[in-house]
């Protein structure tokens, strides 16, 4: 869907989604993200849908929470940002950006989170809003970026100056998504000294804004950069675009092998 993607199938397929977060609990993974990118309040203004919101995201919160059961397996309550996740210049109000995250983030949370990946966040007055937030409200969290190749947030602002803001507001970890490979070594490459981080890159074959994604890149090709991680030594390793199961089972079966010798 144009402004709403995938989440709109919690309500037209929602056993669909239910059993695409088994197919990842069953290759291995520790965290399933919650099928939530476009049901933020400005997603849904764009739509011109009339859903409630809090059903929006209570459905789609049940829906992941029906697929982990009992199991030990986290819930990452998914929130994007505002507008398009690559869209450079800010066309909504301050105010407008502060009731989207403020809204979605406390839905997502109330509903079962255990925590929020706010992901493909690359605007810096969008990163304090967000971070903000989570702090002042106990809300724990995990800032995910999109990075340029030259190592900067769409806004402008270096890594340096992003990591300088956040670190004041205590994030669980902060995190590198939807990046292309390339763009990762060159970041592994710099001065990289962030303590607690992890990724989960784009596996697309594309570009950014092609309308369908297919797998651009192999599991074992994925596990290359893995590997190349692991000197750094993330706290969490994922996939993005363009990815599937197949890859977090490859992922999975390495590092139990790495931890097991």
């Amino acid at each position: 869907d144009k402004y709403l993607w995938m989440s709109y199938l919690n309500f037209k397929n929602p056993n669909l989604i239910k059993e695409i977060h088994k197919e990842y609990i069953n290759s291995g993974c520790d965290i399933i993200s919650t099928n939530t990118f476009r049901t933020n309040p400005n997603s849904l203004k764009n739509a011109n849908i009339n859903f409630d919101q809090n059903i929006v995201v209570e459905q789609s919160l049940n829906i992941a929470k029906e697929a982990v059961c009992e199991s030990n397996i986290l819930i990452a309550g998914s929130n994007p940002p505002a507008e398009d996740s690559y869209q450079s210049i800010r066309t909504i109000s301050k105010n407008d950006l502060i009731h989207n995250h403020h809204q979605h983030i406390d839905l997502l949370y109330k509903y079962g989170s255990d925590f929020i990946l706010n992901e493909t966040q690359s605007h810096f007055d969008e990163i304090e809003i967000i971070c903000k937030f989570c702090f002042e409200n106990n809300i724990p969290y995990v800032i995910s970026l999109l990075i340029t190749e030259e190592l900067k947030i769409l806004s402008g602002e270096t890594l340096s100056e992003v990591i300088d803001l956040v670190k004041h507001y205590n994030p669980l970890l902060v995190c590198f998504n939807c990046i292309f490979p390339e763009t990762f070594i060159k970041l592994l490459n710099s001065e990289f000294n962030i303590n607690n981080w992890g990724f989960y890159l784009n596996c697309g074959n594309g570009n950014y804004s092609d309308e369908n994604i297919s797998c651009g890149i192999s599991p074992n090709k994925y596990l290359e950069f893995v590997r190349a991680s692991l000197a750094f030594h993330p706290k969490l390793i994922g996939t993005c675009c363009g990815s599937n199961p197949n890859h977090t089972k490859t992922i999975r079966d390495f590092l139990n092998e790495k931890i097991g010798s």
